[in-house]
């Protein structure tokens, strides 16, 4: 019987662990949850997950190593999936909780591009609430991505969050709250992915987007 791929959940003192921990097991991964950067260098397969602020967690990952250790994975060809936060700070820099007139904090930079508020009006102006938080239908865009092989378009995952990457050439799929947003993303050609939505919250649909990230890592193996 083949081996359980190992994936490392990156401890960087922002994330929902437990849940992701849990979620990834059910899934048929080995999960080893550590801060230590050597560990995550080396990894088969990365997860970072994350709820907070873009500015803290970015601070906080450059004090532990683990920008570095993360770009080694990710060179390595280690697959990777941020969830929620942990999406944003595959992104050059983010808007959250910069500090006024000084330079934006920086993120992982595996993706061009600044994360920035969620627009709190449609283009017909009426409000919309932020955070954006509850269930909301996700949409396939552009070139078809093992992510979301098990995934129907349409299908429903759980959000909460107040900021939103920005558009462009890695977004796998997106949502509306107020305007459309990238919600699923992937550095292209690579198995390099982030959601917006929780998947270790988001029931059946977000246990078959972790057991096709498990999939991904046994093959890389």
């Amino acid at each position: 019987m083949e081996s359980q791929p190992q994936v490392v959940v990156v401890d960087y003192r922002k994330g929902n662990l437990k849940s992701v921990e849990r979620g990834l097991a059910a899934a048929g991964a080995a999960v080893e949850v550590t801060s230590d950067a050597e560990a995550i260098a080396r990894a088969g397969a990365v997860v970072l997950p994350g709820v907070g602020a873009f500015a803290d967690a970015a601070a906080t990952m450059a004090e532990l190593g683990q920008v570095d250790a993360v770009r080694a994975a990710v060179d390595a060809g280690a697959p990777f999936l941020g969830i929620c936060l942990g999406m944003h700070l595959m992104f050059e820099a983010g808007e959250e909780h910069a500090p006024a007139g000084g330079p934006l904090p920086r993120g992982l930079g595996l993706i061009p591009g600044t994360v920035g508020a969620l627009a709190r009006t449609d283009e017909e102006g009426r409000p919309y609430k932020v955070p954006h938080v509850g269930w909301n239908s996700v949409h396939a865009y552009g070139a078809p991505s093992p992510l979301l092989a098990d995934v129907p378009d349409g299908e429903y995952f759980y959000f909460t969050h107040s900021f939103a990457a920005p558009d462009g050439p890695a977004t796998i799929a997106r949502a509306v709250h107020a305007r459309p947003f990238p919600c699923a993303v992937q550095v292209p050609g690579r198995p390099v992915f982030g959601v917006q939505f929780h998947p270790e919250k988001s029931s059946d649909a977000g246990a078959r987007l972790l057991r096709s990230f498990v999939r991904l890592a046994t093959r890389a193996r």
